[in-house]
C-alpha cells in the first residue's frame, strides 16, 4: 500500500509522543490488561494464568515496538513485531485448543492504548491542522500495525495446528481432554495412546514457568525430579504450553519442597492423589484450582499443594472481601515481625500447645508465649475469643504476596 509522508512537524510530535509511550503510567497498562482480557471470549485465557501472563507480555511487546519504531523514524510504518513473546503465546493458545478468535485481544487492547494516545495528542498540540494530521497518521499507523502483528500471529498458529496434527502430541493432548472432559473412550485403548496406566493412584501436578529469559528450559529437570522424589518409573506428561506441562505420576507421595530442585522461576501445584480414572480428573483438576490460586494472589509460594490452598480457595472467591475480612480479623498483626506471625501459625496448627510449638520451633517456651502476647496485642480481639476467624485469616495472610512462608 502506498504509505504517507507526514510533515516535519508532525514527524516531530509523533517522536514526542512515542517517548512518552515508551514509559507507560502503570494505569494505562492495567486497564490495557483488563480490556484485553475482560471479553466473554477471552475468560479461557483469563482463567488460564500462563495464557494470561502471554497475553500482558504481549500487549506491552506490541506498544513498546511501536513507541521504539516511532522515537527511531517517526511516521514510518512500524514493521512486524516478531519477538519471542508473541510468537510463543500464538503457539501456546493453539495448545491450549483456542482459535483464531482469541487474537481480538490485542485489538481490544489497541482501543484502550488509541484513547490514551489521543490524550497525548491533545496535551502536544492544539492547533487544528497539525492534531487532524496526527491523529489520522496515527490512526493508520497504528490500525496497520496491529493488523500486521495480529496476521503473523495467525500465521504462526496455523504453522503450530500443522505441526500438532503432524505428531504423536495432538493425540495425546486430544486423549487427556476426551478424559479430563468424562468421554466415553475405552480405558485400554487411552492407555495404549497415553502410555500411562489409568487404574490405581494418581497424582496430578502443574508445572510452570512464571517468567522469561530461559525458565521454561528448566520444567522437564523439574518433571525428571518429581518422578524421582516420588520413586515412580512411569509419568504421563502433557506439554500444555511452552511454559507448561500437565504431569500424572502413580503415587499417592506428594513430594517435600525439600526433594524437590530450587528453580526460581519454575512453580509447581498439586492436586490431592486418587484413586483410577475419576482420581486421575479430581486431581488435575484440583492441580488448575491450586495454580489458578497462585496466580491470582500473585503469591510468592513456589510450591503449593491443593490442601494447602482449599480453605484459601474459598475465601477468596470475593477478593476485596477476603481483604476486609484480613484486615478487620487481624488488625495490626501483619506489619508484626515474622516471627511472631510464624510463631503464632504454628501454635494454631499444634493445636494451641506452647510447649510443643517451642519444641517445634526450637525455641525457649518463655520467648513462644511473649511473641503470643504480642500477637494479641496487636488484634482487634483477644486471640481466646476469636481463634478460628484468626486461623482463617493468617491462612489467606500466607498466600499473599507480602507474607510468605
Amino acid at each position: 500500500m502506498s504509505w504517507p509522508s507526514p510533515s516535519p512537524r508532525i514527524r516531530d510530535l509523533l517522536r514526542q509522543g512515542a517517548e512518552i509511550a515508551l514509559h507507560p503510567p502503570d494505569e494505562w497498562i492495567a486497564e490495557m490488561h483488563d480490556a484485553s482480557l475482560g471479553g466473554v471470549r477471552m475468560a479461557g485465557v483469563a482463567d488460564d494464568p500462563v495464557l494470561a501472563e502471554g497475553t500482558r507480555r504481549t500487549n506491552m511487546a506490541n506498544m513498546l515496538h511501536w513507541a521504539a519504531a516511532n522515537v527511531q523514524h517517526p511516521g514510518q510504518r512500524v514493521p512486524i513485531n516478531f519477538a519471542d513473546e508473541v510468537l510463543d503465546t500464538a503457539r501456546d493458545l493453539v495448545r491450549r485448543g483456542l482459535d483464531e478468535a482469541s487474537l481480538d485481544a490485542y485489538r481490544t487492547a489497541t482501543n484502550v492504548a488509541w484513547r490514551r494516545w489521543m490524550e497525548v495528542c491533545f496535551r502536544l498540540t492544539s492547533d487544528p491542522a497539525e492534531l487532524q494530521e496526527l491523529l489520522e497518521i496515527s490512526s493508520l499507523s497504528i490500525s496497520t500495525f496491529i493488523d500486521d502483528t495480529v496476521e503473523a500471529m495467525s500465521r504462526r498458529m496455523a504453522q503450530e495446528r500443522a505441526d500438532l496434527t503432524r505428531g504423536t502430541h495432538a493425540e495425546r493432548r486430544a486423549t487427556v481432554t476426551l478424559l479430563l472432559e468424562g468421554a466415553p473412550i475405552p480405558p485400554a485403548r487411552a492407555e495404549g495412546q497415553l502410555g500411562y496406566r489409568l487404574t490405581g493412584p494418581h497424582l496430578a501436578a502443574i508445572v510452570w514457568a512464571d517468567g522469561v529469559g530461559g525458565a521454561s528450559q528448566d520444567l522437564d529437570v523439574v518433571a525428571d525430579e518429581l518422578a524421582h522424589a516420588t520413586a515412580v518409573r512411569q509419568r504421563l506428561t502433557i506439554v500444555a504450553s511452552a511454559a507448561t506441562l500437565w504431569i500424572w505420576l502413580p503415587t499417592t507421595t506428594i513430594p517435600s519442597a525439600q526433594h524437590l530442585p530450587d528453580r526460581p522461576h519454575v512453580r509447581i501445584a498439586f492436586g490431592r492423589p486418587g484413586t483410577d480414572l475419576d482420581g486421575f480428573r479430581r486431581s488435575h483438576f484440583q492441580a488448575l484450582t491450586t495454580q489458578r490460586l497462585v496466580a491470582q494472589l500473585a503469591s510468592p509460594q513456589q510450591i503449593a499443594r491443593y490442601d494447602d490452598v482449599r480453605l484459601v480457595s474459598l475465601l477468596t472467591t470475593d477478593p476485596g472481601a477476603a481483604d476486609d475480612f484480613v484486615h478487620d480479623t487481624l488488625g495490626d498483626l501483619p506489619s508484626a515481625d515474622p516471627d511472631t506471625i510464624h510463631t503464632l501459625r504454628t501454635w494454631i496448627s499444634l493445636q494451641c500447645n506452647t510447649s510443643r510449638t517451642a519444641e517445634h520451633l526450637y525455641t525457649h517456651r518463655n520467648t513462644v508465649i511473649r511473641r503470643l502476647a504480642r500477637a494479641d496485642e496487636l488484634l482487634p480481639r483477644p486471640l481466646a475469643e476469636n481463634l478460628v476467624d484468626v486461623a482463617a485469616a493468617l491462612e489467606v495472610l500466607r498466600w499473599s504476596p507480602s507474607h510468605a512462608g
